[in-house]
């Protein structure tokens, strides 16, 4: 079976690499190019594609692999918001994903994002590389005893519950399937009372219909003043425009994102020698309060091998003819 890697990484090979050894059949050629329709054609003699949660999976890119011949589209992560299900289920391409690999790995970086917006951490480092050891402007709250609202209580969201409540922290959780696994830790309540009662909301929901915005103006103003907010999610989550403007009003004591709506065209890119002309990311990072990673929550060694078996197992399972419960349909 032979698979094209779109937007390879050297840390993708490796770890695609190592796992292969325990693989026969699969032969995989890796590109540095992403996935989009005019990259597409270039899968033609391949069974399969590989493809990551920026690549352009649309209508048009999933048109031209099934010209090519393409049968398979593989999502190294969980997200499968861009790829066009209807049109993949018309080519008869089937999509399969890696719906969970490390959930420890995204929650650690969760409460990284918190602490350090919290401690502002990245103030403190700037300031001691320039000899300034003074404390103005990096007091922070203990979370000991304050309230965790964890909106998404899937594998993600039950692990960062987890580290709040050995935090000390009382959590909260709104969620439309209670977790099970939770219910000596976590209180259920409505989405309302989570955003009102919370020091700290942190985002693990996927993206769709239904959470698309979901914090919002209204969301926003429901709040705490001084709340902590979090997302490692999905950047949708968040209206950025309301978002500032929420910042602007210091609504928030501090926001920490690994996932934002204009991220598209950075993440794992280096821009520095660019100007971000009418740039929200910019605006952004114009404020003390804020601390913005790019895209890392899942970047450790242990959700990249994980990433990487599941891949070859979901390929494995599609060369035998088997279904497999990672596949995504419309």
């Amino acid at each position: 079976m032979k698979i094209l890697f779109y937007d390879t990484k050297q840390y993708d090979s490796v770890s695609f690499n190592e796992a292969l050894s325990h693989y026969n059949g699969i032969e995989i050629k890796y590109l540095e190019a992403d996935l989009n329709p005019a990259t597409a054609p270039l899968a033609a003699g391949y069974d399969g594609v590989c493809a990551f949660v920026n690549s352009d999976v649309g209508k048009e890119t999933v048109e031209k692999l099934g010209e090519v011949g393409v049968k398979l589209i593989l999502l190294r992560c969980a997200g499968f918001n861009n790829v066009d299900l209807e049109a993949a289920a018309e080519h008869k391409i089937r999509v399969l994903r890696v719906p969970g690999y490390s959930p420890e790995a995204v929650a650690e970086h969760a409460m990284a994002l918190a602490l350090g917006v919290n401690r502002r951490l990245h103030k403190a480092y700037v300031k001691v590389r320039e000899n300034d050891f003074s404390l103005s402007g990096l007091m922070g709250f203990n979370f000991h005893q304050k309230t965790a609202g964890i909106v998404g209580t899937g594998k993600i969201g039950a692990a960062m519950a987890r580290i709040c409540h050995g935090f000390g922290m009382k959590v909260i959780a709104y969620d439309v399937y209670e977790n099970p696994d939770l219910k000596d830790l976590v209180t259920y309540v409505s989405l309302d009372q989570l955003l009102a009662e919370s020091d700290l909301i942190s985002l693990h929901c996927p993206l769709i219909d239904s959470t698309y915005h979901m914090i919002n103006k209204e969301a926003i103003a429901k709040m705490k003043d001084g709340v902590i907010l979090v997302n490692t999610s999905r950047g949708a989550l968040v209206k950025t425009e309301d978002l500032i403007e929420g910042i602007r009003a210091r609504k928030f004591f501090g926001v920490g994102l690994d996932v934002y709506e204009e991220e598209a065209t950075n993440v794992f890119e280096n821009r520095s020698n660019e100007i971000l002309e009418h740039s929200v990311t910019a605006r952004l990072l114009s404020f003390p309060n804020v601390m913005i990673t790019s895209h890392q929550g899942f970047f450790t060694a242990e959700a990249l091998a994980a990433i990487a078996r599941t891949t070859l197992d979901n390929a494995i399972l599609f060369e035998k003819g088997e279904r497999s419960p990672n596949e995504v349909k419309r």
